[in-house]
């Protein structure tokens, strides 16, 4: 319609209207009357189906998908021009859809109409044809639905009435009918056929093959076209694409509506109806939609800080979270907990109201796009619905490359076309029986005249015979599941067809970055590619390169990061991975956490509820001394404690899940209570005792003043850390530190464990620095799942070897020697990645040279017990 009105224009034809049938016979129907449209018929669906008296039906009536079902199936019984009412002493089931039908039509406001009902109006006001039309010329439509016909012939007897079959083959019922069939003779294009690696290298050939013709001069974007019959599997290729291309590719079907940032409003709004509000989801809503949605102008500015990293899945766990917090929490000091309660209950409500959460949370054409989902489907699939979505592309289709159904090239065609999506099933693709009226109740071939079948073959056809220049015929060799994919029959008579390899060298490219993956010697000279090659080439030779991690002696960040406050796990991955240590900490490298919550809380999530668990357990001891209190009570108040706090910042797992991990850690906290409790009588217990210079809480009984910064002999370095529980003797001159331990015991001889195993030293020097050398130190590691006690025999001499350590590794980082070590590329190497793919080839060719620049003072701490 776009491209007559244009050409019209261009040829100044006054008068001339471009309409469609339906249009036409509208006009004809008088009255303001139209066709109704999807969206008023499914909503009048919805509002009759369960007022009708159904038998037949009746178990499916309520199931979501009915409301669609009913609609599809009456449009085609519509269309075929079938009477159900005359029906419906013939099957139960046709007699259950007339009175479905009545309903329906009863529910339909003024002027909407079926076609049924138009076509006998039109009808009945032919005789003001010729004054309403003129002359009429039925254009690019390969037939008309039975419901239609008879306006049509009704519509030749009156003016002059032109039938344009170009080359296709006109309809048989147009006999007798008095309009003249104009046909033309079919085109002879120049056909090629080739196949791809996969869906998304078709697009990518067709984008390389658009980009050809436009920059050759053979044909202008308005020229070209790209077709297929399943445009949903291309849209999201062609979408990116077209941004990386740069030049206008116009979605004849529409775009998908989210593509853009009120679709994925509503699709972030739709995530949380179906599967639930999460802190993510939340988080994702709140971005996209506009802070004068109704439930949103209350919130401050930056609210969402508020919620921190707690998961919040569950309902109970945003009445945990939500309980706890205050008017300090907020960015403006003013508590507006009730607002976000009444925001959080809204969202858990789900698809019973979904219609009041687009209202409350959604504005603007975000809002639209709502309402426009739940009229089209039901509101516990509403995902899909806005998924499936379609915007009208705002690009000129009358000055842009084309990417449309088949069917919609068929009707227009142009002279350069590329067809996609040739393979077994897909083109011509398999029809279906009708879900409420099915063969054996209604004919198919009487209900659907032209299945999808038979039009997808019509379309090629018409479109081979139409193009007057150039057709490429493309299909995937391979889906993009990775499953093979068979040729259509209707490649049988063309050529054979050229195979193109994923990552071929093509002769255009279609953008830039496609320019300069073809042209390798291009690619070579930006920054990029030679940092790269540069990084790939010094990763192959033996000896040690700065891309292994040699650096300059006394580099400034290097430096830096020596005088940092370190830590038992920093000065770890310092003495065992010395690269990785220079990735984290000098160049802020970290690994991204994971988007999902698991069924069951990680290792670390795990060890914090059992150290809270045996803090509030001290505590509660500590307090109680006197009554002397039950140990298995005491862990009952502790755990019911830490449990609560536990859930306000993780995902709780499921109940029976959820109890298991319970009882573990009771069982874990009633043994380690039972361990420690000896070395409290008569002296002073703490825990999570912090030192270093980390703050404190004012009401927590403090063991020594934690500000005052700890230095480790004379490495240079200074340490901070949480002792898990520190019990001091009623002189003063003994000290018990221990570290609670949540994984499977090391060896019994362990003292330094290669430098993996550091607490009981460090903290050992914290206590003597912070106590005074006089304070005699028993240091013990507590595997409370293993309930094993691994004591540190001689601490001075353990603490005297990490000494000589940590120097060595002070003088090898500054020399510029940040290196691999043992745990690079290890399974908890976060820093994985950054490494060659290859590692142990390259732990083969890099490790004796890397050790030997380390030093043998550098390397010996790997060898400790």
């Amino acid at each position: 319609m776009r491209q007559w009105r244009l050409k019209a224009a261009r040829a100044r034809w006054n008068g001339l209207q471009v309409m469609t049938f339906a249009q036409a016979i509208a006009r004809l129907a008088g009255g303001f009357a139209h066709e109704v449209d999807e969206e008023t018929l499914q909503q009048a669906v919805r509002d009759t189906l369960h007022d009708v008296r159904l038998v037949e039906l009746a178990p499916i009536s309520s199931l979501p998908g009915m409301a669609s079902a009913v609609t599809a199936t009456l449009r085609r019984v519509w269309d075929a021009g079938i009477d159900l009412a005359a029906r419906a002493d013939t099957h139960p089931r046709i007699a259950e859809m007339a009175r479905i039908e009545a309903a329906i039509l009863d529910a339909l406001p003024p002027g909407c109409l079926s076609r049924a009902e138009m076509a006998r109006r039109a009808c009945a006001r032919m005789v003001h044809a010729p004054a309403l039309l003129g002359p009429v010329e039925i254009m690019g439509v390969p037939d008309l639905s039975p419901c239609w016909r008879p306006v049509a012939q009704a519509l030749a007897a009156h003016v002059p009435v032109q039938w344009h079959a170009g080359p296709r083959q006109a309809p048989a019922w147009l006999a007798g009918t008095g309009m003249a069939v104009v046909t033309a003779a079919p085109s002879m294009p120049d056909v090629t056929c080739c196949s791809t690696a996969t869906p998304h290298h078709e697009a990518i050939e067709a984008m390389r093959w658009a980009r050809a013709l436009m920059a050759s001069g053979q044909a202008r974007p308005e020229d070209i076209a790209i077709a297929t019959t399943g445009v949903n599997a291309y849209d999201a290729s062609f979408l990116s694409l077209r941004a990386d291309a740069n030049f206008a590719l116009h979605f004849v079907h529409g775009q998908p509506i989210t593509a853009t940032r009120d679709g994925q409003a509503a699709a972030a709004l739709a995530d949380i109806v179906v599967r639930g509000l999460s802190r993510q989801r939340l988080r994702r809503l709140v971005s996209l939609t506009q802070a004068s949605a109704p439930m949103l102008a209350a919130l401050p500015e930056g609210w969402m800080r508020i919620l921190g990293t707690a998961p919040l899945a569950t309902p109970d766990a945003w009445a945990r979270y939500l309980s706890g917090l205050s008017a300090g929490d907020w960015p403006d000091g003013t508590d507006h907990g009730a607002t976000l309660q009444a925001l959080v209950d809204l969202l858990h409500r789900g698809a019973t109201a979904a219609g009041e959460m687009g209202e409350q949370v959604l504005t603007g054409c975000a809002r639209l796009i709502w309402r426009a989902a739940l009229a089209a489907g039901p509101a516990q699939s509403v995902d899909l619905t806005v998924e499936g979505m379609r915007l009208d592309d705002s690009t000129d289709p009358c000055a842009s490359v084309a990417w449309m159904p088949a069917e919609a090239l068929a009707a227009s065609p142009r002279r350069f076309v590329r067809l996609l999506g040739l393979n077994s099933a897909r083109w011509p693709r398999n029809a279906g029986e009708d879900r409420l009226l099915p063969d054996h109740i209604i004919p198919s071939a009487e209900l659907n005249p032209t299945p999808t079948g038979m039009a997808d073959r019509r379309a090629f056809a018409t479109i081979m015979a139409t193009t007057a220049g150039h057709v490429v015929l493309s299909r995937a060799r391979r889906g993009n599941d990775g499953r093979l994919l068979g040729r259509s029959a209707l490649l049988r008579d063309y050529p054979a067809e050229t195979y193109l390899r994923r990552n071929r060298v093509p002769a255009h490219a279609y953008s830039e970055t496609d320019r300069l993956t073809a042209r390798r010697g291009e690619f070579a000279r930006t920054p990029q590619a030679r940092s790269a090659t540069a990084c790939w080439h010094d990763w192959q030779r033996a000896d040690i390169t700065p891309h292994d991690g040699l650096l300059r002696a006394e580099h400034p960040v290097m430096q830096a990061i020596m005088q940092r406050t370190q830590s038992a796990s920093s000065l770890r991955l310092l003495l065992r991975n010395p690269l990785g240590f220079m990735w984290r900490y000098g160049l802020g490298l970290n690994a991204a956490q994971e988007g999902q919550d698991s069924l069951m809380p990680d290792a670390m999530a795990v060890g914090n509820l059992v150290h809270a668990t045996m803090e509030h357990a001290l505590r509660l001891t500590t307090r109680e001394a006197a009554a002397n209190p039950d140990h298995d009570t005491v862990v009952e108040q502790a755990l019911a404690a830490a449990a609560e706090e536990w859930q306000r910042e993780n995902a709780t797992p499921p109940r029976l899940l959820w109890h298991h991990l319970l009882d573990t850690v009771r069982t874990m906290a009633r043994w380690g209570l039972r361990v420690t409790c000896k070395n409290a009588t008569g002296g002073c217990s703490y825990a999570e005792v912090p030192f270093g210079g980390i703050a404190t809480d004012r009401d927590r009984q403090a063991a020594w003043d934690a500000a005052q910064p700890v230095p480790v002999a004379d490495t240079g370095f200074f340490i901070n850390g949480y002792i898990d529980r520190l019990d001091i003797s009623a002189d003063g001159r003994q000290a018990w530190v221990y570290d609670y331990k949540t994984g499977r015991a090391a060896g019994g001889g362990t003292v330094l464990k290669g430098g993996a195993e550091l607490q009981r030293c460090l903290y050992a020097f914290a206590v003597r620095a912070l106590l005074g050398p006089r304070v005699q130190v028993d240091a013990t590691l507590l595997y409370l799942r293993d309930e094993t006690v691994l004591r540190l025999d001689d601490p001075h001499q353990a603490m005297a070897d990490l000494t000589t350590y940590l120097r060595a590794a002070r003088r090898t980082m500054l020399a510029g020697h940040a290196l691999i070590g043992p745990d690079s590329g290890g399974d908890y190497d976060d820093m994985r990645l950054c490494l060659p793919a290859g590692l142990d080839a390259y732990r083969k060719r890099k490790e004796a040279q890397a050790n030997m620049i380390l030093g043998d003072d550098a390397i010996a701490v790997w060898e400790a017990p």
